[in-house]
């Protein structure tokens, strides 16, 4: 268990982001093959404007691209796929919660993921419970 003494900086969410990756169950590993990861402070404003958000940290993650069954060698791409983390929502999440850091990461990406790829969240949860056992 990790325990901070400062504040996490970006560097350190995408340690754990990696490391969480490492833990998802290997159903939606494949669905994210290639995908990156990038650690932002915040979602740009356009993010929240696009999203309607009435502050930038009610949004902790968000998937950007092409669901990997949507892709399409005839279609020219015009950016990688993304998962955003928002590290200032995440860690207002962690102090508020008192969850563990790692899991909260965790969560976070596997709902990106499964949001993105239109999971139910029952599907979230099951996915989930799979990952910490």
């Amino acid at each position: 268990m990790n325990r901070f003494t400062v504040p996490p900086s970006l560097d350190d969410i995408a340690e754990l982001a990696d490391a969480a990756l490492e833990q998802i169950p290997p159903e939606l590993s494949r669905m994210v093959r290639g995908v990156a990861i990038r650690v932002e402070d915040f979602p740009d404003e356009e993010t929240c404007r696009d999203m309607e958000l009435e502050s930038p940290f009610d949004l902790l993650g968000l998937y950007v691209g092409t669901p990997f069954g949507q892709q399409s060698v005839a279609a020219s791409r015009t950016h990688t796929d993304l998962i955003f983390l928002y590290r200032r929502p995440i860690l207002d999440y962690w102090c508020d919660s008192g969850e563990d850091l790692p899991h909260i990461v965790r969560h976070v990406l596997i709902h990106e993921i499964g949001h993105h790829f239109g999971f139910s969240d029952e599907d979230m949860e099951a996915l989930e419970a799979q990952a910490d056992d």
